[in-house]
C-alpha cells in the first residue's frame, strides 16, 4: 500500500492500477473546501465527497421534561455527500450507508475491533 501511495503522489501509476474500482472517496477538505458534490466516473458505483471541518455555533438542546436549555456551543462539523449510480445503489441503501457513516464519524471508537 505504501508503494502504491508513493507512486500515486509521484503520478507514476499505470491506468490499470487506478481504474475499474467500485467506490471512490474524494477529499477536497484539505484544500479548504467545506462541501462539494463529486461526479461519478464509470464504472464506479458511488463516490463520497468529503469536505473539510468547519467550526460552527450550534444551539444547545432543550430538556423536554424540565424545559431547561443548554447554552449554544462551538462544534467542528464536516460534510460528506454520496453520489451513487442508481443502477448499482438505490436510495434506501445509500441512506443507510450515510447513516452508518455518520454514527462511525460521531463515535470513532465503534470502528475499533
Amino acid at each position: 500500500v505504501r508503494d502504491l501511495a508513493t507512486r500515486a503522489r509521484d503520478n507514476k501509476l499505470a491506468p490499470e492500477e487506478f481504474q475499474g474500482g467500485t467506490f471512490t472517496i474524494s477529499n477536497l477538505g484539505m484544500f479548504g473546501i467545506s462541501e462539494f458534490s463529486a461526479v461519478i466516473n464509470p464504472p464506479q458505483g458511488a463516490i463520497l465527497a468529503v469536505g473539510g471541518g468547519e467550526r460552527k455555533i450550534v444551539p444547545g438542546s432543550v430538556n423536554v421534561e424540565t424545559g431547561e436549555k443548554e447554552k449554544p456551543r462551538i462544534q467542528t462539523t464536516m460534510t460528506a455527500r454520496l453520489s451513487a449510480d442508481r443502477r448499482v445503489v438505490d436510495e434506501a441503501t445509500a441512506a443507510l450507508f450515510m447513516g452508518v457513516l455518520k454514527e462511525y464519524m460521531n463515535q470513532p471508537k465503534l470502528m475499533m475491533l
